[in-house]
């Protein structure tokens, strides 16, 4: 695999720092080419990051431009199960709308928000009903 140049790579660096601050900047660049499920080296993608850091416009404006609800990290974390984390019921059925699966991933979103002990994202969950 090609080495990237030292510009790509600030430029890459920089979309991930848009999405853990849920600037508008980052979707208008999804919407014009940039690949809307970008991973970093850690298998994180923007919207697992924007996600992850509270930022339910811009979760929406992600998957809107094809970002997958189902994606998962390195660790085997999903957008889903990071939103149940934070607690961000917003994040949460934006992408339970877009089909996220509350049973994808490890731990799903479903095993975090039991680990936590989090009652209100659990029943959130729990009202999702998906095909098999």
């Amino acid at each position: 695999m090609a080495e990237l140049d030292e510009e790509t790579l600030a430029f890459a660096h920089r979309m991930f720092d848009l999405a853990r601050s849920g600037d508008p900047e980052l979707t208008a660049q999804v919407a014009a080419g940039l690949p809307a499920n970008l991973t970093n080296d850690k298998g994180d993608t923007l919207l697992i990051l924007a996600a992850y850091h509270n930022h339910p416009g811009t979760v929406t404006e992600l998957l809107r431009l094809g970002a997958d609800p189902d994606r998962f990290n390195d660790r085997g974390q999903t957008a889903l199960a990071a939103a149940v984390f934070r607690q961000n019921r917003d994040t949460v059925e934006s992408l339970l709308a877009a089909g996220a699966d509350p049973h994808a991933g490890r731990p799903s979103a479903v095993e975090t928000a039991a680990f936590f002990d989090l009652p209100e994202m659990a029943a959130l969950l729990s009202e999702v009903s998906r095909p098999t």
